[in-house]
């Protein structure tokens, strides 16, 4: 150890420092005699770059994988990426259309070369930035979703899952993503107050000048009405049941309908039904035999079923509908007010109900284990009333609608003959089984269709802690580091993410994906306001490692941060984390100063800063294992 500097220079230092560990293979892990200590890494997307939430998620992964080390533990952190469907097929789309090049005017297999030739460009960068940050993941081990490995898995449960009768493909009312123009899960919507108008538009009585009025948000839809409902026991309507309304400008006849679903506070009390555009209109028009119409096109334009506004935008209708309705007499009236609207968590683009065929997996079927398992203890929720978020999710769980209308990702291994459909891990699996169940001999495989849908991201990602150790099929890493030892996530991702792993793990492997899940909170600024960048209120997660260091940060960080409580975030706290270290630093400094005894064996001032770190380490260390000792004895 030569002379140190006066001036503590946290980039100098970390950087020296993590190259030696990176060099000396001080990450790496292997299965050996020892006891295993494994994290996987909640994959970050390739689209991604480091953000407040990743320093502090993955700090905590790094500081319990440091401890398990130092108590001699073989510890393994497995890092890696995420292919994010929506996310990055947006981005790649963006770079072509900075090309020239329009998505609809080249084919698939285009579009994935430039696909992965973005990947290979961009999709690394995170993983830099969190080796600045000084995680000491087994990089050697870095998996990505898409790899050959993961994929493989990924296909082998959707086929299994078919085969056993749950997995399946049927129309259903879904949330559609005009601007990605796919599919979405319920947790990928976001909902929030926003102004909007109410419609108050009267719809004539057949052969009469007279009417009822109806209060609708989405006038653009009133062309594939198929009836207006009241309700049974409202005294206003009863004498109404059975006749019929004109749907203004189209002039079409439909039934006044009596259903038990209307209210009769909200709007006039009565309301149109549009089986193709609402869930809940779906579900009467099915239990009414009306007439289920699609109005829009996947870009959120209308279609022919419009009749007066083919190809115009549904915003625009929306404004045009307002005039035609003035002209015609039919509007009586248009009220402001605050509703819940959803928008896509991706592309922020109002979502549409929209009745579409896609695939869904019957998670009924498979929920039990892993909501036992958390229930009983098996699977530790920190902090623990995250059980009641669990739970309610999981007892009123509904299928998972797993397809995506995109390219990249992983394509559904179903393939179409006429009106047949087989599913298998690859074309020739797939022409074995075509041929079997037609009896068709002369089949080849040019006359099968594979379906054009990828598979949702966190049906790719629920794979995660079993496909990263190849445990599809078992493995000598899988037996030796499977289950894992703790996962670090957000809360806000449970039931996308930590939900499904669960019930991965326990429908392959029959047993538990983690043992420890720690849920951290998120990170707001002091004013408890989320950041973003729109408020200007998110740091550059980057410049202030810059600034401070990763430990710097990484001290701040921690030195707030309550499992499942929110951070809040203040730059005073990396200074904190800075000063904290420079002490370190300095304390070094004096003691390699001190003046020693000639004849002791330990006589330079290097051994003696050694022996005296070490020990108060060790004295530490000692303190910490008997305070979780405690905690734990308390627990159980």
């Amino acid at each position: 150890m030569s002379e140190l500097e006066s001036h503590f220079s946290p980039s100098e230092i970390e950087n020296k420092w993590y190259a030696h560990w990176s060099d000396k293979g001080y990450f790496k892990s292997s299965p050996d005699d020892r006891e295993a200590f494994s994290i996987v890494i909640p994959p970050p997307n390739i689209t991604g770059i480091l953000h407040m939430g990743h320093m502090l998620n993955n700090t905590i992964q790094d500081a319990l994988i440091r401890r398990a080390r130092s108590q001699g533990k073989n510890a393994c952190w497995v890092p890696g990426t995420d292919h994010a469907s929506i996310a990055t097929e947006a981005k790649v789309v963006q770079m072509l259309r900075e090309k020239g090049i329009k998505k609809s005017d080249i084919t698939r297999e285009e579009f994935l070369k430039y696909a992965f030739e973005w990947k290979d460009k961009y999709g690394g960068i995170i993983l830099q930035q969190l080796k600045k940050l000084g995680a000491s993941a087994d990089w050697d081990r870095t998996a990505f979703t898409m790899d050959e490995v993961r994929s493989e898995a990924v296909i082998k449960a959707f086929v299994d899952l078919y085969n056993r009768g749950k997995l399946y493909r049927g129309k259903r009312m879904v949330n559609w993503d005009p601007e990605a123009k796919t599919v979405l899960s319920n947790e990928e919507v976001l909902h929030s107050e926003e102004n909007a108008n109410l419609f108050h538009i009267l719809y004539k009585f057949e052969g009469s000048e007279e009417g009822i009025i109806i209060a609708t948000q989405r006038p653009e839809t009133i062309m594939v009405d198929a009836a207006v409902a009241v309700n049974p026991n409202d005294e206003r309507y009863k004498h109404l049941h059975g006749k019929k309304v004109i749907i203004p400008l189209i002039n079409k006849a439909i039934p006044i309908i009596a259903d038990d679903y209307v209210d009769l506070e909200f709007g006039t009390g009565a309301l149109k039904v549009t089986p193709a555009h609402d869930q809940n209109d779906y579900e009467i028009g099915i239990r009414h035999g009306l007439e289920i119409l699609d109005v829009l096109n996947d870009d959120g334009t209308l279609n022919e079923h419009s009749i007066l506004y083919n190809g115009m935008d549904r915003f625009e209708v929306r404004k045009k509908i307002k005039a035609d309705l003035e002209a015609s007499g039919n509007l009586i009236k248009v009220e402001s007010y605050r509703t819940n609207i959803g928008r896509s968590e991706r592309t922020n683009a109002v979502v549409e109900p929209k009745l579409s065929l896609q695939w869904y997996v019957d998670t009924k079927q498979i929920a039990k284990p892993a909501l036992d398992a958390v229930e009983n203890g098996e699977i530790s929720f920190y902090p623990d009333h995250m059980k009641n978020t669990y739970r309610h999710w999981m007892e009123n769980i509904r299928d998972w609608c797993i397809s995506r209308q995109l390219w990249w990702g992983h394509r559904v291994p179903a393939y179409y003959y006429n009106d047949e459909i087989f599913v298998a891990e690859t074309i020739e699996k797939a022409l074995e089984i075509a041929k079997q169940k037609t009896g068709n001999q002369n089949l080849t495989s040019a006359d099968l269709r594979q379906d054009e849908d990828v598979l949702d991201t966190w049906f790719s990602s629920w794979m995660w802690p079993i496909s990263v150790f190849d445990g599809m099929d078992g493995s000598k890493d899988f037996d030796y580091y499977f289950p894992t030892s703790v996962l670090v996530t957000g809360w806000d991702i449970i039931f996308l993410w930590v939900a499904r792993m669960a019930m991965a793990s326990y429908e392959w492997k029959g047993k538990l994906p983690f043992h420890d899940v720690y849920f951290t909170g998120m990170v707001r600024d002091k004013l408890r306001r989320k950041m973003s960048k729109s408020l200007g209120n998110s740091p550059d997660a980057l410049k202030l490692i810059d600034d401070y260091g990763a430990d710097g940060v990484r001290f701040g960080m921690l030195a707030c941060s309550p499992a499942g409580g929110d951070l809040l975030f203040d730059e005073k706290l990396c200074e904190q984390g800075r000063n904290f270290t420079n002490k370190l630093w300095n304390a070094t400094r004096l003691i390699k100063g001190w003046q020693t005894d000639s004849t002791i064996e330990i006589n330079s001032g290097n051994a003696i800063v050694n022996t005296y770190m070490n020990d108060r380490y060790a004295e530490i260390s000692t303190e910490i294992e008997r305070f979780t000792h405690n905690i734990n004895c308390l627990k159980y």
